[in-house]
Formats: C-alpha cells, structure tokens, sequence
C-alpha cells in the first residue's frame, strides 16, 4: 500500500470512529426517548386543550313517521330519513353483527386503536387517502362530533374525544349512537330507516342473518347495495355477511349451528320514499297541525323530527273513498273538453259517531296539484246541510212559533217563497229554489225539500241567537258572526270535516263529537301525548238530536237525496239520515249522512282553476269561488246529485252490519206520527226553506231526484189548500189555509235573495 493510500484509510477510520462516538446507542434511546416525552407531552397538552363538542345538529334530524290505525306506514317526512330507536329496541344479536363486523373488540376497549389510528395517520400523509382500521366509538364521533376529513388535525381531535366520550358513555349508549347515526345506502340514516329500506321492517323485527347484512353494509353503503352491486360488489358483500357470522360465532355470541343454517338475505328491490303524494300529504297535514296545536311547538321544532304520530284513518275506508270520488265525480269530468270542469274541488271527511275518529279524509287532487284541503277549508257556505241545526236549536230549547204553538215535526208553516219572515227587526224574505210555493206543509216536508222559507221563519221563532249559539255547541266555528236571519241559508263559512262532527253529535244522542284524526303521538324518548277527548259533555237534550235524527231519514227517504242514497245498490234497507245542501249561486254543494256507526260530510266547491274573464265581461281570479252550474255536462250541481252519489257509493262499500237507530223520540219520518193537530198554525208561522233559486230556466242535474210529495208517515194530511206536492201552488191567493201569510205586515225587503241551500228538488 503507497503512502497515500494508508493515510486515506487512517482517515476513514478516524470518521467512523466519530460517527460512533456522536451515535452512541445512549444517545440514540435518549433521543427515543426524548421524542417520545415530547409526543406524550403534546398530547397530554391536546388532551387538556380538546373538548368534547357539542353534537352535531344535522345527525340529530329525524323523520317524521306516519302511520295508519292499524299501525302500517303512512308517510315519513323531514330533511333526513332517520328515525332513531333505542338499543333495546333492536334485537341483540343484532347489535352483535355490528360489533362482529367493526370491532370484536368494542366492548373491552379504551374506544381508540392505537395501531389502526396510526396507520390511518401515515395513509393520510403519505397521500395514500381515508383508511379504516377505527373503533365503532372512534367511528360514532366521526359521525357525531366531527366530520368525514381525512386530516391529521381531525384524526388527533377524534383520538381524544374517543378516548373522553369512552369514559362519560356507556358501551351501550355508543353503540346505540353508532348505529343511529350511520349512513347505509338508499338514503337511509340509521339502522330503523335502513331496515324499512332494505327489508321493509322495523329494526326490532331484523334476524342476524339480515342484521350481518347492513352491518356489512357500512364499509361500502353504495358498492354493497345489492340492488345495483356488479358481480364483485355481490361477492364482496357476501363474504363480508359471512366474516361478519363467523366472528360472532368466534365470540361466543352465535351457535355454531345456527350459523351453518343462515342463508344470504338477499334485501327488496328499492323503492321510493314513503312521501306525501296523494291524499297522504292532506292526511299527513291534518295530523301535523293537531300535534302543533296541543303542543304548541313551531314549525322548526316539530320538524327537526322525531315524531311517531299514528292517525285515526282507517286504510281500507281511505281507499274506497278516494274510489268513490273517482268513480262518481272525477271520471265524469273532461276538462280538456268543459274548462269549467277545472274549477270542481271535492271535499269529504268520515267520522266515527262513537268515537270521534276520522276514518278516512279526501282533501283534493293531491297537494302538489291543489294545496289547500278540501276536508278542512271554511271558506265555502254548508246551504240547507245547516237546516238541521235549526231544527235542533228549536227542539232543544223547546221554541214556540210567533202563535205560541211548541215546534215540532209536524208543525206547519207557510212555504211561500219570498215569504217575509215575521218577528224579526231585519227584513227577510228568502227565495225558494226555483220560485216555487209549497203552501202549508209540515216541519218535516219542509225538511224534505229544504224549503227556504220555512226554516228563515223557524229561526226568527227560536231565536238567531239560540240557532247560532247551538251551531257553537255542535262544533260549528261561529262565534263571531252575527245572528241575523241570512244565516238560516247556511251563508256562514264551514267546512267537510266541522259539519260531519256536527252531523256526529246528532248522531251521537247529542253529546259533543269532536272529529280527531290523531290517535297517538310520541316524540322520541317522551312520554305519548296527551290528546283531548273526543267525544265530551252533553250539548243537546238526546230527545232534541235523535229527533232530529228522525226527521233526516225523512230526507233520504222522500225527499232531496231520496234518488242518490236511498235507491243506491247496497243501502235501500239501510237506515239512513242526512242533508243536502246547495249554496248561492251553486258556488257549493254538499251531501251529509249518516248511519247508527258512520258520518260522512261530502261537499264540492267552485274555485277557479285560471284567470280568465266570465261571461258578464267581469275579470274572474284564479282561486276565487265561481259556480258549479254545467260542470259534468249537467246543469245546477246540487246536492243530492254528485255529493250524494259519492256518499252512497263510499258508505255502500264501508258499512258493516247494518244497524238501527236507537231514538228516543215520538216525532219525525223514522217514527209513527201522532195524531195530526188541525189546529190552525199562527199567521206568522216560519216558511220553510229550500235552496233559494238561482234563476227560472236553471235546471238540475239529471242524477237527481225528481220532486217528491209528503210523506204520508213523516206529517199530518195538507190543508185543503196547502201544496205538499213539491210543485208551486197553482193560486194561493185563492184560498189562503190555516197558516198562510194574509194580513201580514208589509216588513220590506221581500227581494232578498240570499245563499241557495241545496233545497230544491233535484229534477
């Protein structure tokens, strides 16, 4: 070796040596060990400096859940379909496939895994993106506390606050959030919203073999699907199922031989969100403002969800009344070929007498194509289906006519139209439908053929007051209107679900029915709402409402619905009361009824579908009230036509057995009468009241029945001269009878033409 060659040796050598000396094995485990005092420092600081945050609002969300009578789903509505259960609610080999497939060893750990989470810290900075490798308690504060970056900020903060909620939670609580707050696919949020997805049922219903399922399901929601998964995400997500058996089998935690026997759960094919499309969205609407008005939350409270409301309707009934609109109205309109066929709104509610439930609910065509419910809007007049309610006021006060002689069915008044009522400080003179003068006809026949002029001068006999302060107990919103005679037309405002809980107290011997269309409500973890009774205090004598009830069979049997209802397929030895009804300018027409078990309230309401001009010149407003007159090809709409077809039709097809009225009453059609009194009726005796007539050359739609004469059972013989035929008085000036209007003072205003019950005989 030269000379030069040694001293570079000697010179390596010497580097060597002080590479060793500067990196002792002390040095190296001192430096070890100084790092890591340093990292334990930082996060013992991390540690004191992080919190655990409040939750994260959005994974609080819920739906709220709909369900019928018989517990089936209804609807769910709500930004987020979740419904969060408790963990008791869900079987526990189920809460064992979620441990089995996440974190067999959950149930013993600090809630971090050390080793996972270090390996998830190098992925994300070494770009390799998100790993797994957490804790179902790790994962539950992603979920809940933090959010889905993949940062190493937010994985040191979730080690931390895993490691803190790990000792304020129990296992159980954990697992029941994890499980709450996971995404599965299908728009699902939760295991009770994933099961109704993927199975169709409720969590407490799942097996293993289908809880393995969504629980495999969380590593892949999208991939695992499979409804859409290709080849490879089928064979993936069975072999996960089957990992996830195997180790509950490992566990301890599955039989071995019930394992063996398990079968893939192959999940339903997707299918929409249970939403509000239909009559669902009315019912759903309906039922929401009920939970509103008793709690007396907002909105933004009730919709941050969590709500489990059951409805009173019953799903088989809901259906055949939507058929029945369907088959009696709907299909009988063309509104490409009548545009006044747009403006038909049908409303209709059914209510059970003994208990106030509502049994079915028509609002409309569907809330996306008409918003406001047709069951539930006030805004169009009752007509002559108000007319009962003033017979009930003079039977239950036990009122007098202006003679002094006790009104009762076979009371007789003068049925002269634009008759002036007597006793009464503001004029009145209602129109008869169609004109016509009926003569001398009895309280019943008045009833029959809802002669206007009749009631408007029993109403000045009982008392507006006591008419309208009965229609106030009897369910009908009138408290701030005045009692004038007018209102004896049903000119108020009312809608299908108020005049069938009307309709039900007279059913119900007089006792308050009020219509409830929620049967229970609970919000999650809360006790059940409390709900008013439904039915309440007496409001009426029983003797007042079942006589009442006595002369509205008088209506279905020979009078205005006599053709629609009574000769309907499935109902002629039914028995039934009930009244038509047919407002001003046939703006609405109504049919309500009843039988011993169910009342139902139909109406149909002009509303203007577009702006456009009438054919007075006059500008017409989209959603203004516009006649019913022409719709169906037909002439006036009343209501014993269309109304009273649906009802027949919806009742023949619901009712049970049939059953009798049990009345407690000596007068009326649905009893022998007594002995006729020919004792002369005083001259001011009220004229009854049919539908005020619209104009002379309206007619009828042919559907509906022709005029009908006295019911020999419901009423005393006429007078020599009273016409109880239905036809006007050849001459009634030629010889006035008993109770006819001669010598009358002159009280004016004998022009009045007021809201157009639906009295006219249909012709």
């Amino acid at each position: 070796m030269g000379r030069a060659e040694a001293r570079r040796a000697q010179r390596q050598a010497e580097r060597k040596g002080g590479i060793r000396r500067f990196l002792t094995w002390r040095k190296l485990l001192g430096t070890a060990f100084g790092v890591i005092l340093l990292g334990m420092g930082a996060f013992a600081v991390l540690y004191v400096v992080v919190d655990v945050p409040e939750g994260n609002p959005k994974m609080e969300l819920q739906a709220n859940v709909y369900k019928y009578a018989d517990g089936s789903l209804l609807a769910r509505t709500g930004e987020v379909n979740r419904e969060i259960v408790s963990l008791a609610e869900v079987p526990k080999e189920v809460q064992d496939t979620f441990v089995a497939a996440e974190n067999k060893s959950f149930y013993n750990d600090h809630g971090v895994d050390l080793k996972g989470t270090a390996r998830g810290l190098l992925n994300t900075v070494s770009g390799k993106g998100k790993q797994g490798g957490s804790t179902i308690t790790q994962q539950y504060v992603k979920n809940y506390y933090l959010d889905q970056d993949q940062t190493v900020t937010r994985k040191l903060k979730e080690l931390v606050i895993s490691l803190k909620v790990d000792q304020k939670k129990t296992k159980k609580e954990i697992l029941a959030g994890y499980i709450n707050t996971s995404y599965f696919g299908r728009g699902a949020w939760g295991i009770q919203a994933a099961a109704q997805a993927y199975y169709g049922v409720d969590a407490k219903d799942l097996d293993v073999s289908q809880g393995a399922y969504l629980a495999a399901l969380l590593q892949a929601p999208s991939q695992y699907d499979w409804a859409v998964a290709g080849p490879n995400g089928k064979r993936l997500v069975k072999a996960r199922w089957a990992y996830t058996l195997d180790n509950m089998v490992e566990e301890g935690w599955l039989d071995a031989g019930k394992r063996k026997g398990l079968t893939f759960p192959v999940p339903r094919d997707p299918k929409p969100l249970d939403g509000t499309s239909g009559q669902k969205g009315y019912i759903v609407d309906a039922a929401r403002k009920a939970v509103l008005k008793e709690t007396g939350l907002s909105d933004d409270q009730f919709d941050r969800g969590g709500w489990t409301i059951t409805v009173n309707i019953d799903k088989k009934k809901q259906r055949q009344l939507e058929k029945s609109v369907e088959a009696k109205l709907l299909d009988k309109l063309d509104p490409e070929k009548r545009k006044l066929d747009q403006d038909i709104q049908a409303g209709a509610v059914s209510v059970n007498p003994k208990t106030g439930a509502v049994v079915a609910l028509y609002g409309g065509r569907g809330q996306n194509v008409h918003w406001t419910s047709n069951a539930t809007r006030a805004d169009f007049q009752p007509a002559s289906t108000f007319k009962p309610v003033i017979l009930a006021a003079a039977l239950d006060n036990e009122s007098k006519t202006q003679n002094g002689e006790r009104i009762t069915a076979n009371t007789r008044y003068d049925g002269t139209s634009k008759r002036p009522v007597v006793g009464s400080d503001i004029a009145f003179a209602p129109e008869n439908e169609d004109d016509q003068n009926y003569g001398q006809v009895t309280v019943q026949t008045a009833m029959n053929k809802s002669i206007n002029s009749a009631f408007a001068q029993m109403g000045v006999d009982v008392g507006m007051d006591k008419v309208m302060k009965t229609a106030g107990r009897l369910g009908m919103d009138v408290e701030k209107l005045e009692a004038v005679p007018a209102q004896t037309l049903g000119s108020m405002g009312a809608s299908p679900l108020q005049m069938a809980g009307v309709y039900a107290t007279l059913d119900n011997h007089g006792k308050k029915v009020t219509p409830q269309i929620v049967k229970s409500a609970v919000h999650q973890g809360d006790a059940q709402l409390d709900l008013p009774d439904a039915v309440g205090d007496q409001v009426i004598s029983r003797q007042a409402a079942d006589s009442v009830t006595s002369v509205l069979t008088g209506v279905v049997d020979d009078g205005t619905a006599r053709v629609s209802v009574r000769n309907a397929e499935g109902l002629q030895r039914r028995e039934i009361a009930g009244k038509t009804g047919t407002s001003d300018d046939n703006k609405s027409a109504w049919f309500t009824g009843y039988t011993p078990d169910l009342v139902t309230s139909v109406g149909l309401f002009g509303e203007a579908a577009f702006d456009r001009t009438g054919d007075d010149g006059k500008k017409i407003k989209k959603y203004s009230q516009v006649t019913l007159k022409g719709a169906g090809g037909g002439g006036r709409v009343n209501g014993g036509g269309f109304p009273a077809e649906i009802w027949a039709d919806y009742m023949a097809h619901s009712l049970g057995t049939p059953k009798k009225f049990d009345l407690d009453t000596d007068m009326g059609a649905a009893v022998s009468p007594p002995p006729a009194s020919h004792s002369p009726s005083p001259s001011t005796s009220p004229s009854e009241d049919p539908t005020p007539s619209h104009s002379p050359s309206s007619q009828a739609p042919s559907s509906e029945p022709p005029p009908v004469s006295e019911s020999p059972q419901s009423s005393p013989p006429a007078s020599p001269s009273g016409d109880t035929s239905g036809e006007p008085d050849p001459d009634p000036s030629a010889d006035p009878g008993p109770s006819a209007s001669v010598g009358l003072p002159d009280l004016g205003g004998n022009s009045n033409k007021r809201p157009d019950d639906d009295g006219a005989m249909p012709r």
